[in-house]
């Protein structure tokens, strides 16, 4: 009955019936199960023919054993012929005694030639088991020497990595890998202790490659440069023979002074030799692979993390939920702060009198903006109407004025928006008759002009005009009539015979910041007799003034006002004055002639 035979186990020959119901077994454990003996011989002998033909390849030869290499992927699995070639390989470099460079190059255009042949994934495996293996031989070399420094020359300890670095380099040379991975090795060495056995590694990297990589990345190998200058900057007169040899190859080789002979190594012939089969390679056969391995170690490093994105279908980011929640805190703060100061400014923004949105929004923009150009960017991105637009030089302007010493940054904003807009010019006419005005000139702007402001219910309410607030508006206004934002006729309007004190004072600083801006290349100026310019460019100054020659009641003001105000001065003052007096009179004396 069935309920008598429940409880007896089960016969090894009844362990997995088969059935339409047996669980599936994966093709691996199946060999592990029922093959391991069989299998174990096949590798065996894989690996004995691969050794074969290994020890027979030459230059010579160097084509039949491709095509030995190939009949072994046609009748075994290709991974297990990829990681028996890639073993056998390093084995034979890595060895405990120095190679010549021939022996390293022969193996290096091996591996090329697979590159090319069998495809990018055995180079991809390959280039991953030869960083591994270098910086696990590295990593034992450090623990045993902590000081790195005793390491003597005719010591053979370190061959391992010394040989597997000119493997690399070679790799470099036939485009198995690219310039990124090269760099990132010496940027690896040089961020440790710059001992004799690094020092090594780095000369050997720059005779193989170091040509190559100024033709590639010249800006990366003039940063590891300046980097290493920096670093031995104060152990000149400490360095060894070694090191100082680095140097001098390292400037020779940024200087481009490097001659060839000098630069070929032991195997320079057999390359050059090498990289005409691998090039020939594409006439006779099929090629899976042109281009070089665009990987940096750190792909490397992350490769069982982050996946193997060089390969087709291999590249994994991560777990993409965890990453998502991480890039969605950072913004979360990001934001936070970024609210916080907007908060802040928009207090500061209400203290200073901003009472209206669209004053607030420039302000801050203003405020928290990198440089004069984000903040025209920002700007722009409002979408202000041309009636709205005004107010950015109002608060512009009013913000310079507050500056506690003056700051060109406002000056140079309202520069690069008039060279997009000509209504920013007109703007600016008008920003300063609102200023003659708050200091006592009634008078200026016209009448309808004044009956549209005492209208304007958000115009600026000044009380007080302090002289750091003149001093500021001066200097900017002089630098934007010097460059053409707007241009001395604004003072039209002006009557220089019946000036108020403080106007006469903002003119006077106006005219004299004039003089100093048109001489000079740079919105930073300051006043004083010991920054007066030591420049006499007249050219710019009668450019200047001879745009005033056209109404006439302003040039004669404007005579009037140099005449009273710059008397007595010297130096700078009274040239720049009497050329700006000289300019008026010709100007004067030739319009009604025309």
């Amino acid at each position: 009955m069935v309920e008598a035979t429940t409880n007896v186990p089960p016969t090894s020959t009844e362990a997995e019936p088969v059935t339409s119901g047996t669980r599936y077994v994966p093709p691996h454990l199946r060999k592990q199960a029922g093959n391991g003996e069989k299998s174990s011989e096949e590798q065996l002998k894989l690996t004995r023919q691969m050794k074969g033909l290994l020890n027979r390849m030459s230059e010579q030869n160097m084509s039949s054993i491709l095509d030995g290499v190939e009949e072994l992927y046609r009748k075994h699995r290709r991974y297990d012929v990829t990681s028996t070639v890639t073993t056998l390989l390093i084995d034979g470099i890595s060895s405990h005694s120095m190679l010549l460079d021939s022996y390293v190059v022969l193996h290096a255009a091996f591996v090329s030639s697979l590159h090319k042949l069998i495809g990018l994934e055995f180079a991809a495996y390959f280039v991953q088991n030869v960083v591994a293996t270098y910086e696990r031989h590295f990593t034992q070399l450090e623990e045993q020497i902590p000081n790195a420094d005793s390491v003597e020359p005719q010591d053979d300890r370190g061959k391992e990595c010394s040989n597997l670095i000119v493997l690399l380099s070679e790799l470099y040379n036939f485009q198995v890998v690219s310039c990124i991975l090269v760099y990132d090795l010496i940027r690896q060495l040089l961020a440790k202790e710059l001992s004799e056995f690094n020092v090594e590694l780095l000369l050997k990297i720059l005779r193989n490659s170091g040509q190559q990589l100024r033709l590639d990345d010249p800006s990366a190998l003039k940063d590891i440069i300046t980097t290493v200058q920096t670093r031995l900057a104060g152990d000149s007169g400490t360095l060894s023979s070694r090191t100082r040899f680095m140097m001098e190859t390292l400037n020779n080789l940024k200087n481009n002074k490097v001659k060839k002979s000098a630069t070929q190594h032991q195997g320079g012939d057999a390359m050059e030799r090498m990289k005409k089969f691998i090039s020939g390679l594409s006439k006779k056969r099929h090629v899976l692979a042109h281009e070089p391995l665009r990987v940096s170690l750190q792909d490397l490093h992350s490769a069982e993390s982050k996946g193997k994105w060089w390969l087709v279908g291999a590249a994994w980011g991560g777990d993409p939920l965890l990453d998502r929640q991480e890039t969605s805190a950072r913004q979360e703060n990001d934001n936070v702060q970024e609210d916080l100061n907007d908060m802040s400014l928009l207090k500061l923004a209400k203290k200073q009198g901003m009472n209206t949105d669209i004053r607030r929004s420039i302000f801050v923009v203003l405020m928290s903006s990198d440089d004069y150009v984000d903040a025209c960017e920002r700007l722009s991105q409002l979408n202000l109407t041309e009636v709205q637009q005004r107010e950015v030089v109002r608060v512009n302007l009013h913000c310079c004025g507050n500056e506690r010493n003056y700051n060109p940054y406002y000056t140079l904003v309202c520069q690069q928006l008039c060279r997009t807009s000509h209504s920013y010019k007109v703007t600016l006419q008008y920003c300063l008759w609102d200023f003659l005005r708050d200091l006592g000139e009634t008078n200026v702007g016209g009448a309808e002009v004044i009956k549209n402001l005492n209208e304007d219910a958000t115009s600026f309410d000044i009380k007080s005009i302090s002289s750091t607030r003149m001093g500021n508006v001066a200097k900017a206004y002089a630098w934007w009539i010097t460059r053409d934002c707007c241009s001395l006729t604004i003072l039209k309007p002006v009557d220089f015979t019946v000036l108020k004190p403080q106007t006469r004072k903002f003119l006077k600083d106006l005219f004299t910041n004039i003089f100093i801006a048109s001489q000079i290349s740079s919105p930073v100026f300051r006043t004083g007799l010991e920054h007066l310019p030591t420049t006499r460019n007249r050219g710019a100054l009668e450019e200047i003034f001879i745009k005033t020659t056209r109404p006439e009641n302003l040039g004669l003001g404007l005579m009037y006002f140099m005449s009273e105000n710059f008397r007595g001065e010297g130096g700078f003052l009274k040239w720049a004055s009497g050329v700006a007096r000289e300019t008026l009179q010709t100007g004067m004396d030739i319009v009604p002639s025309l």
